[in-house]
This record gives C-alpha cells, structure tokens and sequence, in this order.
C-alpha cells in the first residue's frame, strides 16, 4: 500500500485521518487533498521526516508555522487551538445557528457509554470517528435544544462528556455479541427517552441502532499490546492493519504483537514510505490492562 510516493520534497504532510460519510471506511488525508485508504489487512509503512508543524485552523495555514510537540493529539499550536475552539460547537459561540443538530447515545463496550450532540449534515461520521462500536440517535433539532437536552441526561444519568481513548482501547477485543450490543442501547435508549425536562423544540428520534464492529474490522481482533507514544524525526512504523476504530489504526507487528497508532499523532508530519516489516522505531509504551469503571446509571 502506497502512503506517501514520492513528492519534489521526498515527503507528504499528514491532514490527519478521517471517515467520509460517501465512502466505505477511513482514510489518511494529506496536504494538497489527496487521501489514502485505511483498509484492514493491507500491508502500511511509514516513517517521520523532520519536525511536527501545526496544522492551522479553520482551513486558514499557520501564520507561524509553529512546531508543535510529538505527543499531544492536536497538531496545532496555543493560537490556532484558540482559534479553533471559539468557532466550535463546544464552545457555544454560535447559539444562533440555524443548523438542525443531534443528539446521541454512543457505546464503547459494557459500560462505557456517551451522550454527545453533532451537527445533521454530518451524518454518523461523528461517531465513526469517535470508535463508537454501536450509537443510536436519541432526538433532533436547533443547536441549543440539543446542546439543553445533551447536558440533562448528562447530569440525570452521570453520564461523562467523554471517553479516554485507553478505555475504548481496552475493550475492543473483549466485545459481546452483536445482539448483546444492540439489546444495551436499546435498554440505555428506552432509560433516556423516560427521563423528563427534554426541550420542548427536540424532535425525539426512535431507537435504531446502528453498529460499526464489521465496519471497523473489530471481529476476531487479539488485545492490543502497544500503543505508540509519539512519531519522533526518522522513526518508522509498519505492520499489516487489522482494524480501524475511531483515530485508531491496530496493526499486526513482527512478532504477532499488535500496535495501536493514534492517527492523530500523524497529523503535522511529513512522512515518506518505509516498509511494513518495520514495527515500531518510535517510542511507546504498555497497553493498560485495566480499564476505568464509568459510575452512574449508565
């Protein structure tokens, strides 16, 4: 699989992953809007060029080309951060907006469940790129509707605003059958649904779940033994995928290993093609073997 052929500088600028909402799976965007597909069982390698380069915000380059440290999952520097966030959904700086949003309950593995809210248009592509192993929409309506009703069944039912990714991680391997997975988000949804104080202009959504295991490539998958801390200056990884959940790519190393990448840890990196024999010659370290229990009625 070619990541990154050879451009006039020997190197393609990473844009980070993604999950169009017209196409089959994940991608790995690149500078210049070129994409390459993360498809499970193909061969990958890649190795880091130089330094990390912060990315910008809203579509607007760096003013400063700042560099950006290697293990921190937003290639952008403390300007752009900024920028970015006061024009976000999170930020509630758009309370005006006249886009229909949703709300939505997203499942990671026995107990480890979300409420969230994103905007229509976007589809489910918000949850794919989250890992959401199952989700079903609960209601649908004006920003600060959903923004409302997203924080009362946050408060009601203990739920948290998000999900470590380790967690996600730890129970990929250890699912439950499909059925088991669709009968929890229907009990969670029928539990939200019954709890009053919704806004009165949210559209409630009937109970249809949704689950992306086979889309991610999650059936039969081994427990992670790795997770790659950060991309350093000519330090290669390759191995053959075995899935793609959320930002994560899981890849079969030599040796049987298998090693999470955080594709958000590419983004900012110019990276030229290595071979996919060779593993991990970055810094990483231990999969956590426990995970955090989620408190509340969820």
């Amino acid at each position: 699989m070619r990541w990154a052929r050879r451009a006039t500088d020997g190197a393609w600028r990473c844009a980070g992953a993604g999950w169009p909402e017209d196409g089959p799976g994940a991608v790995l965007r690149w500078e210049g809007g070129r994409v390459s597909p993360l498809t499970p069982g193909r061969e990958i390698g890649f190795r880091a060029v130089g330094e990390r380069h912060c990315v910008g915000a809203r579509g607007n380059a760096c003013p400063l080309t700042a560099v950006v440290p290697g293990r921190t999952a937003q290639a952008r520097c403390a300007e752009c951060a900024r920028l970015d966030r006061a024009h976000s959904v999170a930020a509630d700086t758009m309370p005006d907006d006249p886009r229909p949003y949703r709300v939505y309950l997203a499942w990671f593995g026995p107990g480890l469940v979300k409420v969230g809210i994103t905007g229509e248009a976007r589809g489910s592509a918000r949850l794919r790129e989250q890992g959401a192993v199952a989700y079903t929409w609960l209601g649908r309506g004006p920003l600060m509707a959903a923004r409302r009703t997203e924080e009362l069944l946050r408060a009601a039912l203990g739920v948290p605003d998000r999900i470590p990714y380790d967690a996600k991680r730890a129970v990929r391997a250890a699912l439950p059958p499909a059925g088991e997975r669709a009968a929890e988000v229907v009990s969670l949804h029928a539990r939200a649904a019954a709890l009053p104080g919704w806004a009165e202009t949210l559209e409630r959504l009937e109970c249809r779940v949704v689950d992306h295991a086979e889309v991610f490539g999650l059936d039969g998958l081994p427990p992670a033994t790795a997770v790659v801390r950060e991309l350093v200056d000519g330090g290669a990884v390759g191995g053959r995928l075995a899935a793609v959940a959320g930002p994560d790519l899981h890849l079969r190393t030599p040796g049987d290993g298998l090693l999470v990448v955080d594709t958000r840890l590419l983004t900012g990196w110019s990276l030229v093609r290595a071979g996919a024999d060779a593993g991990a010659e970055v810094p990483v370290r231990a999969m956590p073997a426990v995970r955090g229990e989620q408190g509340g009625l969820f």
